[in-house]
């Protein structure tokens, strides 16, 4: 039977091409998601006062990066924009200026070291879990430069459609950090017994291998000759001041949402330890939905780039559309899985962790994943088409939107504290529905159709 160019399959950005693009990339930040769930299914083995403690630490150190990893992974509109308007010179210097963001913010990192005893002691928290807390963030910072220059580094191959580089390079990242928690957490093999601290030392030494890596692989021909890797390295102040000018905004979207729900996670701290730990261990089984869409929100970016500076803005619907088909088939799953068969995703967290205390939060935690269930659908559309606009330069707008949502969120949940845990998933429910729909609407008027980032003069 003759191949149909028409079909939803075989046509220009339709499912064969997305899929190309996107099931690497889902399968490099679902390994986010597989080491975030090992990581704190390895802490609550140890104890439930560190798996608090990792929620609570964990959101405030990527409150503290989320600007400069997000203006840093901005780079990949520009590679993919450079590349579809065939000027492979740009791409390698549009990757240094990110990568010398994570450089210059390293002072910045290791100074919030000392103010964290305060932050935490401020809020509130349990007595018990507020010096795991510390612990956890104050390691996280060493490898925080780390984060930024790989967001940089990985944009130079996810920009180009290159995704199955990055999907090996985070699965051995995967491997070295799973291995690392084992062994630092419970001391294992002639380690010393660290606990939480481990934990964030696995974190730290896999981010740093993730440079490592691509670093070797940037220095190998023909990539380094092709994209002027090796003449390209010092700071253009002209297209520095371009990737901020709008991955700033890209990045103050991901500061704005990390705040805010940091702000909503330390309330939440304020109603109890168990609380605390039944909504880590909900979020914990929702990262296996959540983060493997932001790879299909990267490769919808990244085509839509591509086809914008190629004059084909109609592909670049296509494209999206093709993407958000993925998405939602893929969340349509995981939460029929959450409502149906909870304690399917709990059978880890199960087994290493007191039978008398994980009843408790197996309880709770089943009732807060049918919130996730609820607003997972809205979760993946937000992702998706909120990629899109931002791949054509609309990053203005995502920024608005999530500075408006998030305001909203943390004075719903200040002023209902008293209304107990589940009047906060309300709140975070409905945020996430109103993103869903607001960005979808962004999308159909279409401004972004004409929107372009890169310098046509340069």
């Amino acid at each position: 039977m003759p191949n149909n160019r028409d079909s939803w399959w075989s046509r220009p950005c339709g499912g064969r091409e997305v899929l190309a693009i996107a099931l690497p990339l889902f399968i490099s930040t679902g390994t986010w998601s597989v080491m975030m769930f090992i990581d704190r299914m390895f802490l609550l083995w140890y104890s439930s006062d560190t798996l608090a403690a990792a929620m609570a630490g964990g959101m405030l150190y990527w409150t503290m990066i989320c600007f400069p990893v997000g203006v840093a992974g901005y780079v990949n509109t520009f590679v993919a924009q450079y590349f579809g308007a065939e000027r492979p010179e740009r791409i390698g210097a549009a990757t240094w200026q990110g990568m010398w963001i994570g450089v210059y913010a390293a002072p910045l990192f290791l100074a919030a070291i000392p103010f964290a005893p305060y932050l935490f002691h401020w809020v509130g928290h349990d007595p018990h879990v507020i010096p795991h807390e510390i612990a956890y963030f104050q390691i996280l910072c060493f490898g925080a430069p780390a984060a930024v220059i790989a967001a940089a580094q990985e944009a130079l191959f996810t920009g180009r459609g290159v995704t199955r580089v990055v999907m090996v390079v985070d699965i051995a990242a995967l491997v070295v950090n799973a291995v690392l928690d084992y062994l630092w957490i419970f001391g294992q093999w002639g380690f010393p017994e660290m606990g939480i601290q481990g934990a964030a030392l696995a974190t730290v030494a896999s981010g740093w291998f993730r440079v490592a890596v691509f670093a070797w692989l940037m220095h190998r021909e023909p990539v380094r000759r092709a994209y002027s890797l090796a003449t390209a390295w010092r700071v253009d102040r002209s297209l520095l001041g371009r990737i901020f000018r709008y991955g700033g905004p890209n990045g103050f979207q991901f500061l704005v949402d990390a705040a805010g729900f940091a702000l909503m996670i330390m309330l939440v701290g304020r109603l109890g330890k168990m609380e605390m730990a039944a909504t880590a261990l909900a979020f914990n089984v929702n990262t296996l939905a959540f983060v493997p869409m932001l790879g299909v929100g990267i490769a919808a970016s990244t085509l839509v780039g591509q086809q914008l500076t190629r004059g084909r803005p109609d592909l670049a619907t296509r494209a999206t559309w093709t993407a958000l088909t993925f998405a939602l088939a893929y969340t349509a799953i995981c939460g029929t899985f959450f409502l149906l068969t909870p304690d399917l995703f709990l059978l880890g967290h199960r087994a290493g962790a007191d039978p008398q205390e994980f009843a408790q939060l197996r309880d709770l935690a089943v009732v807060l994943l049918r919130f996730v269930a609820a607003y997972c659908l809205f979760d993946a559309m937000q992702i998706i088409f909120a990629g899109a606009i931002k791949g054509a330069g609309d990053t203005w707008f995502v920024l608005l939107v999530s500075l408006t949502m998030s305001t909203i969120g943390v004075l719903l949940c200040w002023l209902g504290l008293g209304l107990g845990l589940f009047w906060w998933w309300f709140v975070l429910t409905a945020w996430i529905c109103a993103l869903g729909v607001v960005f979808c609407l962004r999308f159909l008027r279409g401004p972004w159709r004409s929107m372009r980032v890169i310098d046509h003069r340069k």
